[in-house]
């Protein structure tokens, strides 16, 4: 499903230009503005239980403080995580991955970053791949990382679930072609921005990957992309890329999902 002959539109957190980042709110409005998937984080609470949040710490997005990973879910259930955002969102919660399945898994695909950097080797990538397994969503979520140990650990419990490495545009090319080579079939490219070229975008469809690029706002960089043929375009505004990909594709630019 992840395989399309347009590009998707993915939203980045959610509609994180319209709606408190990494919530319900936010995914269900990327679903509103024609959104095809959305990309999340996941983490790992003290109690192993795997929530979507961004940031290793709570002070930015909710009205908590310190580390996500020393608390537990019921106590970062309690945290407002949507005030910061707008006040009409008061009462967003950090949510389970269970949560988000239930909620938009039937809607949307599903890109969940393993964003465990400062834990790699907690038991995340196992927790999410049951989860996955739980919910028969094999062919409806893709895992991705930066670090290739947690794709690594994803590719030996499954070959079901699709994988894509993550890439940075100030990571040195050795480096980026170690991970590369560590990470073992994966099916996605995921440069940013700074880094993808149409080069690039057709030396990875050789080899058989999608190409999802990060994080794309602006209209010129969302056409250059759509027009050098991306799979997919991560975006905080999926609303303006569902409209560029219905300009550039008029017959085949509606999520379909």
């Amino acid at each position: 499903m992840w395989n399309k002959s347009v590009p998707l539109v993915i939203a980045h957190r959610g509609a994180s230009f319209h709606a408190p980042e990494n919530t319900i709110a936010a995914f269900r409005m990327a679903a509103e503005l024609g959104a095809d998937a959305v990309e999340m984080d996941a983490k790992l609470t003290i109690d192993g239980q795997v929530v979507v949040h961004h940031d290793l710490i709570l002070d930015r997005t909710t009205t908590g403080t310190g580390p996500l990973s020393a608390r537990t879910l019921e106590e970062l259930q309690r945290l407002d995580a949507g005030s910061h955002f707008d006040l009409s969102y008061a009462g967003e919660h950090i949510p389970t991955l269970r949560e988000v399945f239930r909620s938009v898994a039937d809607r949307l695909l599903i890109n969940i970053e393993l964003s465990n950097y400062a834990s790699p080797f907690n038991t995340l990538p196992e927790a999410v791949v049951k989860l996955v397994q739980e919910f028969g969503l094999e062919k409806r979520v893709l895992l991705s990382s930066f670090n290739p140990v947690g794709l690594r650990r994803v590719r030996k419990l499954t070959t079901r679930i699709p994988i894509g490495l993550l890439v940075r545009a100030k990571e040195p090319g050795w480096l980026r072609a170690f991970f590369s080579w560590l990470t073992p079939n994966y099916e996605a490219f995921h440069p940013s921005m700074a880094l993808v070229s149409e080069e690039i975008i057709e030396g990875q469809h050789r080899k058989g990957r999608w190409v999802n690029v990060w994080t794309v706002n602006e209209l010129e960089y969302i056409k250059r992309v759509v027009y050098w043929g991306v799979d997919g375009v991560i975006t905080d505004a999926p609303d303006l890329a569902r409209e560029v990909v219905r300009e550039i594709y008029p017959e085949n630019g509606e999520g379909d999902a």
